[in-house]
């Protein structure tokens, strides 16, 4: 049985952080640093219009030589970024990300933002995963009971 994103949000610690299109470059990123994060989410009135990353930051600010303090994130986030239900499997969320090269998901369902997994996230799931498929065949193997 695959494992739904929802199981996995459910297990993940934290929030999910966000700016507003206006924010400048320099107060996500430092809100980025203060909660050791690696994206933000781009939220106008509430809305998805975006998804702002350290890879934005490096590509779209710092090798074009933009000011990060003048900068508004909206000029240089990733806009109309592909989400994901629930409901969709940890597995085919990891073949998204690694097909698409995504780092990032906003996982959403009716409109209403249910968290951001990253490719850490899944792949940190699916190791936990598999590392209890392992003991489980090893007692079974062994005809000891499992953990």
């Amino acid at each position: 049985m695959k494992t739904p994103l929802s199981a996995l949000l459910k297990d993940k610690p934290g929030r999910v952080y966000s700016v507003t299109p206006d924010s400048s470059v320099a107060n996500a990123v430092r809100e980025m640093n203060r909660h050791n994060i690696g994206a933000l989410v781009v939220l106008d009135d509430g809305e998805l219009v975006g998804i702002f990353s350290e890879r934005d930051v490096l590509v779209r600010v710092v090798a074009a030589d933009r000011d990060a303090e003048t900068t508004r994130v909206e000029q240089v986030m990733t806009q109309d970024p592909v989400c994901v239900s629930p409901e969709m499997a940890v597995e085919d969320a990891m073949l998204l990300v690694t097909e698409k090269r995504f780092r990032h998901l906003p996982v959403m369902h009716d409109g209403t933002l249910h968290g951001l997994v990253s490719s850490g996230d899944l792949t940190r799931w699916l190791v936990r995963d598999q590392q209890h498929r392992i003991d489980d065949l090893n007692a079974y193997i062994m005809d000891v009971p499992a953990h």
